[in-house]
């Protein structure tokens, strides 16, 4: 499994919501990949940080842990992880076990970013 990442203009995010919403009602196994989008680079890069997607891979090589453990595995201060990771858990980059540990459910995290804006 693996997670999508692009930029969308305002408004397109409801075209593909209803685009996977027909699919799943076909029985199209759409569900597979997590998609979120951003309307610009700047908000997705305010988003995800490089701490952030830093913290990706740490969670990634190391499995589930507490994000204590994922602060000293990472070297970070135990505050800013637990915030950044609060934002990867809002965007679904992240869930957490029912031992309350931290983990990413995907093999891959892909950001797509074009470079020229398309007509609406």
């Amino acid at each position: 499994m693996k997670a999508v990442i692009d930029i969308a203009p305002r408004g397109s995010v409801f075209k593909t919501a209803r685009r996977q919403l027909k699919a799943a009602e076909a029985g199209a196994r759409y569900g597979a990949d997590c998609h979120l989008s951003f309307e610009s680079a700047r908000i997705l890069f305010s988003e995800l940080t490089p701490a952030r997607i830093d913290l990706l891979e740490a969670l990634r090589q190391c499995g589930p842990c507490s994000v204590y453990a994922l602060a000293k595995e990472t070297g970070r201060n135990y505050s800013n992880v637990h915030t950044d990771v609060a934002k990867l858990e809002e965007h679904g980059l992240v869930q957490r076990t029912p031992e309350d540990a931290v983990f990413v459910p995907f093999e891959s995290v892909e950001i797509h970013l074009s470079l020229f804006r398309q007509a609406a």
